[in-house]
């Protein structure tokens, strides 16, 4: 990388960590960054609201997930019915039916 950075990059640098550190403590009212082309200033607010859509992203990913979970179907197994043989059984003998039951 080349030594001289270009103030953008420093200041999405400088976000990312402010965001990851979850502004923790607000000891300042604004951030000033230094660069070529003078100071940059992030004021407390443009941070707060960086941070409000990264959490916003990160909940609708969330729930994004937990729709995609909700949309597998499980089919249930199906259940195990015994099947009860008969007892009688019927015979036909000529015109006659004849059952035997035990």
């Amino acid at each position: 990388m080349s030594a001289r950075r270009t103030p953008a990059a420093i200041a999405a640098a400088l976000l990312a960590a402010v965001v990851l550190a979850g502004l923790g403590q607000s000891a300042s009212a604004q951030i000033v960054i230094p660069s070529a082309n003078g100071n940059a200033q992030i004021q407390q607010n443009d941070l707060q609201a960086l941070q409000n859509r990264v959490q916003r992203q990160q909940f609708q990913q969330q729930q994004q997930q937990y729709r995609a979970q909700d949309r597998v179907v499980v089919q249930p197994p199906q259940p195990v019915v015994p099947r009860v043989k008969p007892s009688c059984q019927t015979q036909i003998i000529g015109n006659t039916a004849v059952s035997t039951c035990r």
